[in-house]
């Protein structure tokens, strides 16, 4: 992972390693969003670890001092969405990911792989 990136999102992505989440992916919007300035993108394999996976992320960033702004889709979706300004973190299922491709939709932006 790359040592130039903010603490927050950092933590966040080993946050979601730490409760086994897949294809971990961070992009770097900076350049074409005003509203974020990363996207973390993490697959859980069923709604239990989607939750567990987005619970280990909050308390993480918790722990730095960040609240999110906004929660969506928790705990009851395929997809969760927390907005921590900076940081948007998505939550999905292998499904949800490749329906919504939002790697495809933010094509543009730099990626940084956190696991296979």
């Amino acid at each position: 992972m790359s040592a130039g990136l903010p603490a927050h999102v950092r933590r966040a992505a080993e946050a979601a390693l730490e409760k086994k989440a897949e294809d971990v992916v961070i992009l770097d919007v900076r350049a074409q969003a005003s509203f974020a300035d990363y996207f973390l993108l993490a697959t859980g394999s069923n709604q239990r670890q989607l939750v567990a996976i987005a619970d280990e992320i909050r308390t993480a960033l918790r722990g730095l001092g960040r609240r999110p702004d906004h929660v969506e889709g928790y705990p009851r979706q395929e997809w969760v969405l927390m907005d921590y300004d900076s940081l948007v973190v998505h939550v999905m299922s292998a499904a949800s990911r490749a329906f919504y491709d939002l790697e495809r939709l933010w094509a543009d932006a730099p990626r940084i792989r956190v696991s296979s």
